[in-house]
């Protein structure tokens, strides 16, 4: 996914300013897909250059006022075009599975705690979208935009239980590992 693909889509769900749109990146597209404050107003700038947005006329222009702005038809053109597009899946990168085959060799002092915490983490995300589903997607909503809407927040759901039922499985496998599991290859 790109950035400006997932600038586009939130200004066709709802044209908006660049704070706006930060906003909504951290409520909503930025749990699967993250993006700075100056990567969003940067991308604006290109985007409108590529004449894919416009910003909205102000009622009364003032220094400093914030733009809104609106996808126009080569933007939506182009949002379908991606859309539509076959792209191969990206592998996984993980640090903590790199520090976990790390630990093979070099031990795994501290690496316990650390599963921990990230087991809580996982499990605070994982209770955060269970309540976004609870509060947006009741079983009456059922429009073709709300099942999509719906099943990405599911992949979400279902990637948050995998964590914490595999980081619950290795916080298992430490505990059944031999006291000195320092990686030393003795």
């Amino acid at each position: 996914m790109s950035l400006p693909h997932a600038i586009l889509t939130a200004l066709l769900e709802k044209p908006s300013s660049g704070l706006e749109l930060t906003r909504r990146f951290d409520k909503s597209i930025g749990y699967f897909w993250s993006a700075t404050h100056q990567q969003i107003y940067r991308e604006l700038g290109k985007l409108e250059a590529e004449g894919y947005i416009r910003a909205l006329p102000a009622e009364q222009p003032t220094r400093g006022q914030k733009k809104s702005y609106e996808v126009l038809p080569a933007g939506r053109a182009e949002l379908a075009r991606w859309t539509s597009a076959s792209q191969e899946p990206r592998p996984h990168r993980d640090a903590l599975l790199l520090r976990l085959r790390a630990a093979a060799v070099v031990g795994t002092a501290g690496l316990e705690a650390d599963i921990r915490r990230h087991l809580e983490l996982h499990r605070r995300q994982l209770a955060e979208y269970r309540e976004i589903e609870r509060r947006d997607f009741p079983p009456d909503r059922d429009s073709a935009q709300d099942r999509l809407r719906h099943l990405v927040l599911r992949a979400g759901i279902d990637l948050e239980t995998f964590w914490t039922q595999w980081l619950t499985h290795a916080l298992t496998e430490f505990g059944e590992l031999p006291g000195d599991a320092s990686g030393d290859g003795a």
